[in-house]
């Protein structure tokens, strides 16, 4: 059961959060503190208790715009620590997700908070306090290029991404590209545990190669390397939160 602290300046937000919080059975006590300087005393004495004693805390859900300290001023100051509360971030603003995926937050929810996406965030942080060992990784796959007839094999792991040809897909490595026939819709279905997401309905992209994410304008783009590619908008909020689960994990 996880033990929770919400912050949030505005009483009739926190009190929107704190009931959503309390109804979730993974929930065994919310507290609330209207500002930055209470949450931190608060944290102070989960810190001093020890992540089993009576005054732990497991998370944090800190709105951002607060005055004083903001949220993204208490996350840098929980990251000094060595075991400190994961933290969620709960905010009416899209523009610091970046700052967010820095700080290593476990989740980023934008308000309105909505039931079913604020339950997504708990699960996330409920598989990270109760993780236990990982499953044995898949085995390496490959896949049969054709180069002047010889036939080569591409190790999937170390396709960065992939690009749709109608029925073929261009995979692309480190050490070059490689057609194959194959549609890029079967990659992705094929390769979704492996860590492929789609981001467009041209690309497929390894989301451990992703190393940047920009925002610009409301476009999205991730650098892949030395490439940059285009994000869709119906793509770029599932991948931002796979991505800051990777940073958070």
């Amino acid at each position: 059961m996880l033990r929770v602290l919400a912050v949030d300046d505005e009483e009739p937000a926190l009190g929107e959060l704190l009931y959503l919080l309390r109804a979730d059975p993974r929930v065994t006590t919310a507290e609330g503190a209207g500002d930055a300087t209470a949450a931190l005393r608060r944290i102070g004495r989960a810190l001093e208790s020890g992540p089993d004693g009576e005054e732990a805390v497991d998370v944090v859900f800190l709105d951002i715009h607060m005055p004083g300290l903001t949220g993204l001023d208490v996350a840098r100051l929980l990251a000094g620590f060595a075991r400190p509360p994961l933290v969620v971030f709960v905010t009416a603003h899209e523009g610091f997700a970046l700052q967010a995926f820095d700080l290593k937050a476990v989740d980023y929810v934008l308000k309105p908070v909505r039931r079913e996406r604020l339950a997504e965030a708990v699960r996330r942080v409920h598989e990270l306090v109760h993780a236990t060992a990982p499953a044995p990784a898949p085995a390496p796959e490959q896949i049969p290029v054709e180069l002047g007839g010889v036939t080569r094999f591409v190790t999937v792991d170390d396709i960065a991404y992939v690009e749709a040809h109608g029925d073929y897909a261009r995979l692309h490595t480190d050490q070059g590209s490689h057609l194959v026939r194959i549609p890029l819709s079967t990659l992705e279905e094929r390769w979704a545990d492996r860590g492929f997401v789609r981001i467009h309905r041209s690309h497929l992209v390894a989301l451990d190669r992703v190393d940047e994410l920009r925002l610009d304008g409301g476009a999205t783009s991730v650098r892949v390397g030395a490439t940059d590619l285009a994000v869709s908008r119906r793509h770029a909020r599932h991948l931002r939160d796979l991505l800051m689960r990777r940073a958070g994990g």
